[in-house]
């Protein structure tokens, strides 16, 4: 498990690293060490066993990496479990670390956008089990009749033969208990939502850039402040739309043109981009040209 988590994105951080080194940009301080971990995707115990033998935490838990700099580059939530349980994780640790002299940093992924957004078709059952309590039955119940109408207009006009008994029954099993909680924690003013808002989507770590997807030749006309503000933007608005730096393919959070080939066509669970003609297309920077730029900005 642990090594079907590194060998996902591992190439992509390897990479990034390797070309952010040498750049002409002056480099903060290199840390000690870094420790960099990609898409966990609801995996709880897989990241604790990399944190523990990693070093990061010890028997009890607890930081003991001293001023080791641990990064997280997104993709927390979907496909497992446990995601509440590592941001909870992550979360503590942030405040841990500092008191060390370590730091935590977790960027934002095209699964953070999403679940903000609410784009939820990777979510898995045990994401809303980890929000249930015991008022989730009342607060669902309550959510129907309150919404009642609008639900039965939704359900009537997809299928105008359903009886008001069938609607309730195919809305419950649409919102199994604490899914309306999970959405409610997601949303841009909610604890985990105002949470990733306010992380970053690309960060240097001293010669080591880092970002959950990639950096194209597009984005290289913005600095990193500012492709993180608009990121943090789009997020608290739920932008969603195929022009938005959360779901634009070449956009921080879906771009892979830095480990793929970039004439390959960009596929997976969505992104989108608006890209000129190929023969009016200016020929593609190498990957090595791309990462200069952004970092020259």
């Amino acid at each position: 498990m642990i090594n079907r988590i590194f060998s996902r994105w591992i190439a992509g951080i390897v990479f990034m690293a390797l070309l952010a080194t040498g750049c002409a940009t002056a480099q903060t301080a290199v840390p000690a060490r870094i420790i960099a971990i990609g898409d966990l995707h609801g995996d709880y115990d897989a990241f604790e066993a990399i944190l523990f033998d990693a070093g990061i935490i010890d028997n009890r838990k607890r930081w003991s990496a001293g001023e080791t700099i641990l990064v997280q580059t997104g993709d927390v939530p979907d496909r497992g479990p446990d995601s509440l349980r590592i941001i909870k994780k992550l979360q503590d640790l942030q405040k841990r670390a500092p008191r060390n002299g370590g730091q935590v940093i977790t960027l934002v992924g095209n699964h953070e956008a999403m679940n903000v957004t609410g784009d939820l078709r990777y979510v898995h059952p045990g994401e809303y089990e980890a929000f249930t309590d015991r008022k989730s039955e009342q607060r669902r119940e309550a959510t129907y009749l309150a919404n009642r109408e609008a639900i039965e207009a939704f359900y009537l006009g997809q299928d105008s033969s359903l009886s008001s008994t069938a609607i309730k029954m195919k809305w419950f099993e649409a919102t199994p208990p604490g899914k309306l909680e999970h959405q409610r924690a997601w949303a841009p003013d909610g604890e985990v939502g105002q949470w990733i808002a306010q992380n970053p989507a690309v960060a240097i770590v001293g010669n080591s850039l880092f970002v959950h997807g990639g950096i194209s030749a597009q984005y290289t006309v913005h600095t990193i402040a500012t492709m993180n503000m608009n990121v943090s933007d789009a997020l608290n608005a739920r932008n969603a739309g195929p022009t938005s730096i959360l779901y634009d393919a070449f956009g921080p959070l879906w771009y892979r043109g830095n480990v793929y080939d970039q004439s390959q066509t960009v596929s997976g669970e969505t992104g989108t981009s608006d890209s000129a003609d190929e023969e009016n297309a200016a020929a593609p920077l190498s990957q090595r040209e791309e990462v200069d730029l952004v970092l020259s900005t």
